[in-house]
């Protein structure tokens, strides 16, 4: 897998060996795969986490003219029961309600959405649970009992993890499983930690995370053998890290953790080896070491580089900014909330009425808001808006929120549906036609191909209904006459048909609903963008 543009730089999803691979990988020489694709610029709709020119979305012609991985195709999942159309009700609220100033606690800091991905056992969730204890959101006596609890299961190193990794199975095996959540805040801003899963098998559950977030964290291991294992061919690093491009998350932090590991020794040799091998696959993904990418080395375990800034006795070469500090000033994308609503739900539970879960994506929501649960068309009330454990007034865009409707039964509700305002309703299909690129796949992929796509928060099986161009590699145009099949490393303009009806817009519309990942048993075969809806 390699050679796919997430912007000015090549997209290299290669499972080889560093910047030595990007020579020899078949796909390396495609350069600006979907430079042709762009996302408008409207006022209204802009992306708290905005994606460059790959995962773009209408072409110039068109403009003109899941525990157990969810990659089994053959799953099935339940249906929420569909409702009739509702009739269009004027809104309670006219949307420059909207636009009104908010003083509630909830938006005094700015709030951001943290991801740390990386291969398994790189420390990710250690290096969480110790951000949240150094940040007094999780007191030392609480720390000190998951510590002896931990002593007992003869697992001594391991309870910093303990913070996020909550189910027992999960503290067992020292594996996350299920993505961790965690709250935080710094003296400028808050922060909701979501901890990915670091193994194959839970490959659904890092998308799931990643695309909530603002900021990744890419947590590689200095432990001599363990970089090597996360970085080379069959480890999750590189994955990863191209997932975290395609789900949206803009801004990447590398952190080298367990510089204090006794391989390693805070040896700046040993630093400067990792960073060597994966920063030109960094670049090659899309993340520009000047504007995107943040590069550190930290210990999780000792908590060094973390919030204070590493001794220099113990570390005499590197003078930059710790973890918390850097992410307390770093600069970011501006969000604009001023769209309609865009909620992709990402779970959904009973509490004194039906409670769903999501990122607020595009807009605003109010306390008393009527809203549109699609594709089943179920018209609600939002009757209470919690951002982390604070009771709000009202959410916007970027929020991670909980909310309590009234109106729709639980039933109702699934992963993957959306929520918007009833003057807006938001799509859902069953065909639609994209640019794809094929990125891990040892066969040809012909009409017909079944597999397995991630958008936003759903998860849904999807068929290749026709293949109706492929785009040149040297010209990057496509082709007049259809192909009879594509491979590893070419890039299509496919029609997908879904077996369910699934919520989504064009990348050119709506980048955040409109970039996707298709995946075959337990692998990224394709990633790719919408470009027009098949509305029947």
């Amino acid at each position: 897998m390699s050679g796919f543009n997430f912007g000015a730089a090549e997209f290299v999803p290669s499972w080889g060996n560093g910047a030595a691979s990007l020579a020899n990988d078949p796909m390396a020489s495609y350069q600006n795969t979907f430079a042709n694709v762009v996302p408008k610029a409207k006022p209204g709709v802009a992306e708290a986490s905005a994606v460059t020119e790959p995962e773009a979305a209408a072409t110039k012609e068109a403009a003109a003219a899941p525990e157990q991985s969810s990659d089994n195709v053959s799953a099935e999942k339940p249906k929420a029961k569909p409702a009739p159309a509702p009739a269009a009700e004027p809104e309670s609220e006219s949307e420059s309600d909207d636009d009104e100033d908010e003083a509630d606690d909830a938006h005094k800091k700015e709030h951001l959405n943290l991801v740390f991905i990386g291969h398994v056992d790189a420390g990710k969730s250690t290096m969480g649970g110790n951000i949240l204890f150094l940040t007094g959101m999780v007191d030392k006596r609480t720390m000190e009992k998951y510590e002896r609890e931990a002593k007992e299961l003869g697992r001594e190193s391991w309870y910093l993890s303990w913070a996020l990794d909550l189910t027992q199975e999960e503290r067992n095996k020292g594996k996350t499983t299920e993505y961790g959540r965690g709250y935080f805040e710094t003296e400028k801003r808050s922060f909701t930690v979501l901890d990915a899963p670091g193994h194959k098998t839970f490959v659904p559950s890092m998308i799931q995370s990643a695309g909530q977030a603002d900021i990744g964290v890419l947590v590689i291991s200095a432990r001599k053998g363990e970089f090597e294992t996360g970085f080379d061919r069959g480890g999750q690093t590189r994955e990863h890290a191209i997932l975290a491009k395609t789900v949206g998350v803009r801004r990447l932090i590398l952190v080298v953790n367990k510089m204090d590991d006794a391989t390693v020794g805070w040896s700046k040799e040993r630093y400067d080896e990792c960073v060597g091998r994966i920063l030109p696959f960094l670049k090659g993904v899309g993340y520009n070491p000047k504007t995107d990418l943040d590069i550190m080395p930290v210990s999780g375990f000792t908590g060094a580089n973390i919030k204070d800034r590493v001794d220099p006795k113990i570390c005499n070469w590197y003078d930059g900014p710790s973890l918390i500090e850097l992410l307390d000033n770093m600069k970011l994308t501006e969000r604009v909330s001023s769209g309609p609503l865009m909620l992709p739900i990402s779970d959904k539970f009973r509490d004194m009425g039906t409670m769903i879960l999501g990122k607020i994506e595009v807009g605003k929501v109010r306390v008393g808001h009527k809203v549109l649960i699609m594709p089943n068309r179920h018209m609600a009330e939002v009757a209470t808006i919690y951002i982390e454990e604070k009771e709000a007034p009202m959410a916007k865009a970027g929020d991670n929120v909980r909310l309590r409707l009234k109106g729709v039964e639980e039933e109702d509700v699934m992963p993957g549906f959306m929520l918007c305002r009833a003057s807006h309703p938001v799509d859902a299909v069953s065909m639609f036609e994209a640019q794809l690129k094929i990125v891990e796949y040892h066969s040809i992929i012909c009409a017909g191909y079944t597999a397995v796509m991630h958008i936003h928060t759903a998860t849904e099986e999807v068929t290749i209904d026709a293949l109706l161009h492929s785009i040149d590699k040297k010209t990057k145009k496509k082709t007049k006459a259809a192909p009879r099949f594509v491979r590893q490393g070419d890039t299509c303009i496919v029609r997908f048909k879904l077996q369910q009806p699934v919520v989504m817009d064009s990348y050119a519309n709506t980048p955040q609903l409109g970039r996707f990942t298709i995946r075959d048993e337990g692998k990224t075969v394709a990633i790719g963008v919408v470009l027009k809806l098949i509305v029947e």
